[in-house]
């Protein structure tokens, strides 16, 4: 999410995502013939070009192949599938690469209210790319937030499919723009008790709704995470408890990240002494002026002690006043 949550974070989110995704099947979205997902794998696939593809989400399923899931709300679909059958390529690749063996890979595009119609196939001859298109326009997005907000309310927590449906709701058909809808479902998400519940949503929404979230409403959102405990304890557990699989796939991108915390610390640290120095210099300069006005009035030796001074350094003083 450029210029969002900030990578490290983003991953923490993800991961707590895709718990609840591996807690609930995709049936929220009607995708009811998909095998369930077993893990939710890095989406950024570098290649020898010098762009950086991402893709929105990706997962391993339990028949091992790979879902592509993204989110749409234009109907340019030429280019949207040249994307995707880019996105196709590179993921193939890496995992070639990885583990010598290919993996079936399904594509899944979530499309907002905007879109109300959908094709699911890019016939270019001798190459086909299909895909499974879900239109959230078909929703009633106000009656499922209305609903869901009633129960939160009255202190009942949302079930595994509503919390589905309530990270979803900002992309379906409501009578408020989508921003307003981040917004109304992120605040609801706040007031909810069970706190990974919480932080499952926010991650739900911060991920959906990806492309189309104001950048400085998200940059408000990561600060109330870093605020929230549950974050710093969902950190500290998802660290010691990574797969096995994850661990094998993003080890260059945590020792980027180990990179940037070491820097960050030594940064703190410069301006740190360079604070610490120069609260040592005006103080020594204070203490110069006091010096120098009592020079007339007593001795050498009295005002190093009341200045902390040395002797020498009043000394020299009592010199440049001479001159």
């Amino acid at each position: 999410m450029p210029g969002g949550i900030s990578h490290h974070a983003k991953d923490i989110l993800f991961k707590s995502l895709s718990a609840l995704y591996q807690n609930q099947a995709l049936d929220v979205y009607g995708l009811h013939g998909l095998p369930r997902i077993k893990a939710l794998l890095p989406n950024e696939f570098p290649s020898v070009r010098a762009d950086e593809r991402r893709a929105d989400t990706v997962f391993l399923l339990e028949d091992d192949s790979i879902l592509l899931l993204e989110y749409e709300s234009n109907e340019r679909f030429l280019d949207n599938h040249l994307k995707y059958l880019d996105y196709a390529c590179r993921i193939l690749h890496t995992y070639y690469q990885q583990e010598k063996r290919i993996h079936p890979v399904r594509i899944v595009v979530i499309y907002t209210s905007d879109v109300t119609s959908a094709r699911e196939q890019l016939d270019a001859g001798d190459v086909l790319l299909s895909s499974k298109a879900v239109l959230l326009g078909e929703f009633n997005g106000d009656a499922i937030f209305h609903a869901i907000e009633e129960k939160v309310h009255n202190g009942e927590p949302p079930t595994p499919e509503e919390t589905m449906k309530l990270i979803l709701v900002p992309l379906m058909h409501t009578r408020f723009d989508r921003q307003t809808m981040i917004e109304k479902t992120i605040e609801l998400a706040k007031t909810i008790d069970d706190e990974p519940k919480q932080l499952h949503i926010i991650a739900g929404v911060l991920t959906a709704t990806d492309k189309f979230i104001d950048r400085s409403y998200a940059e408000k959102v990561k600060e109330w995470i870093k605020m929230n405990k549950v974050f710093r304890l969902l950190v500290e557990e998802l660290e010691q408890e990574r797969e096995e699989m994850l661990k094998k796939v993003m080890q260059e991108k945590e020792r980027a990240v180990q990179r940037a915390i070491q820097e960050k610390e030594q940064a703190v640290q410069r301006v740190m002494q360079e604070k610490e120095q120069a609260i040592k210099q005006t103080e020594k300069r204070k203490a110069i002026e006091i010096a120098k006005n009592l020079l007339d009035v007593l001795p050498i030796h009295e005002i190093a002690k009341r200045t902390g001074l040395t002797v020498a350094e009043v000394a020299d003083l009592a010199k440049e006043m001479d001159k």
